[in-house]
């Protein structure tokens, strides 16, 4: 009997589950595999067979926690709350799904807790490599414990102090889970004219992804009256602001399945740098003002100073970096994020 390969999928955002359906229906259907996820209901279709199994939240509460965690974090992990029943059910799913599968490969995509279990409970592990500061020991440890890494980008967007010993086990696949053919420039008047865009109109799309709370719309219906014979569109998550009064020029379509319709019909893309974005965005070829979000481990800052090294895309003029221990999950308030310009050119003057 062939053993299975499992795979810890993430839950935030829709990039980890993108990826993880990307790489199961490129398998063998003999290749037997479990995908273990929060929420089942993220993926896209899987072509194949394939077994889930849900796990209980690692991070988010249930009311059934005993709070009274004044503890700091070791430094060896990063989400191991004192008194939350859902990661010891979490875990334990885990660790007995280990002695009874005996799988020949578990896939973390990501967390380094799981990359760790799966390395206590001597299963081998491969574990997904994002952008951020995480050359804190637990990130260290999850991938000097790995057999292998796979990293979501380009080569050219390793950050500069990934050491030699995991770049020399790590597998770099751009556009992993994303469409990534090139636009066909013979449908951007007919895309244009289904958007409601006039043929010499100039148009800004706001992409908003999945992983966070969405940009706030009230500055771009700023941006609106301040350009009104541009038209602004938005797709994904917006945060509304009920006090907001936004002109006509700027319209709300929400979460769409053609981004690539409307990246290809806009003349300027504004976005974060989510993994899953900066991939249909490089594909489109869109120009390009980038605007990372706040995560752990400054995970889009990196990556858009990665992107500004390799020339890709049009920066904001300032990004806000943590201080160093923070980027780490310390979970301390900082009293005043640091700025600083951006290594990368930018511009705020629409593309001629």
């Amino acid at each position: 009997m062939t053993r299975p390969i499992g795979y810890f999928v993430h839950h935030q955002g829709r990039g980890h589950a993108e990826r993880c359906a990307a790489v199961v229906n490129a398998l063998p259907e003999s290749q037997p595999v479990t995908v273990f996820c929060a929420k089942p209901d993220i993926f896209p279709t899987f072509t194949r067979a394939v077994e889930v199994i849900t796990l209980p939240s690692l991070f988010e509460a249930t009311g059934a926690e005993d709070i009274n965690d004044t503890t700091s974090a070791p430094d060896m992990v990063h989400c191991a709350p004192l008194g939350w029943p859902g990661i010891r059910q979490a875990m334990a799913q885990l660790a007995a799904w280990f002695a009874s599968a005996n799988p020949v490969l578990m896939i973390s995509d990501v967390s380094a807790e799981v990359a760790q279990l799966a390395r206590i409970c001597s299963v081998p592990h491969v574990k997904v490599l994002q952008h951020g500061q995480r050359g804190d020991p637990g990130h260290r440890a999850a991938y000097d414990g790995a057999v292998g890494l796979l990293c979501p980008a380009a080569k050219a967007l390793a950050q500069p102090d990934w050491p030699a010993r995991h770049m020399a086990k790590t597998h770099f696949a751009g556009g992993l889970g994303v469409d990534v053919k090139r636009p066909d420039p013979a449908r951007r008047d007919r895309l244009r004219e289904r958007l409601g865009v006039g043929p010499e109109q100039r148009m800004v799309l706001v992409m908003s992804g999945g992983g966070g709370t969405g940009f706030a719309s009230a500055p771009f219906g700023i941006a609106a009256r301040a350009m009104p014979e541009t038209a602004f569109i938005t797709i994904g998550r917006m945060a509304r602001d009920w006090h907001a009064t936004e002109p006509a020029n700027l319209r709300h379509h929400g979460w769409v399945d053609n981004a690539a319709d409307y990246l290809a019909a806009a003349d300027m893309v504004v976005a974060s740098t989510g993994n899953t974005t900066c991939h249909q965005i490089l594909a489109a070829e869109t120009p390009w003002l980038a605007v990372p979000e706040w995560r752990y481990f400054d995970e889009q800052v990196e990556k858009a100073e990665a992107l500004a090294r390799a020339g890709a895309p049009r920066i904001t003029c300032r990004i806000f970096r943590l201080p160093p221990r923070h980027g780490a999950a310390r979970f301390k308030t900082p009293s005043m994020p640091m700025t600083r310009p951006c290594n990368g050119p930018w511009s705020m003057r629409m593309p001629p």
